[in-house]
């Protein structure tokens, strides 16, 4: 389920990313991972996959069959989840604005790392997983980190 309000572009930093074509309200759902369950042993990964799958349990994740895998992080991000699965507006979005949301909302994989390009004033110049987040962080994030790793809640 991708929100009408955002559109696919171009960028020359991130490749592909999600922008606001309208102004979305705190609480909006951007896009949705809905797409293809993969396991640690799973066929199918690629770099792609890994960069772009959203982790929700020990060894579990899930793809996107529609926008979601092209919200790119930040470490200052507009958006957050909500469940497992679900990206959606932790402030109101202006028309214009990048969306994006910060991919150590979900991780436990200690071993997936990405370099950051946020260029965030706050950046933490590498990508890796909850553990990493430090407290601050994840204190100004609460209730929108994934409740896989606030709960142990594993089904959506």
């Amino acid at each position: 389920m991708d929100n009408l309000k955002v559109t696919v572009r171009r960028t020359r930093k991130f490749g592909r990313g999600v922008f606001a074509v309208k102004t979305i309200r705190k609480g909006e759902i951007i896009a949705v991972f809905d797409g293809p369950i993969l396991e640690e042993e799973s066929d199918g990964w690629t770099k792609d996959r890994m960069d772009h799958t959203i982790q929700f349990a020990e060894y579990r994740w899930r793809d996107s069959k529609g926008i979601a895998r092209l919200v790119n992080h930040s470490c200052e991000p507009n958006c957050g989840i909500k469940g497992l699965f679900k990206i959606v507006a932790m402030r109101k979005i202006e028309a214009g604005e990048h969306i994006t949301w910060d991919y150590e909302m979900t991780e436990k994989n200690l071993t997936w790392k990405m370099k950051c390009k946020c260029g965030s004033p706050i950046c933490r110049k590498v990508i890796g997983n909850y553990a990493n987040m430090p407290r601050r962080i994840r204190l100004k994030y609460k209730g929108y980190i994934s409740e896989w790793l606030t709960t142990g809640r594993t089904r959506s």
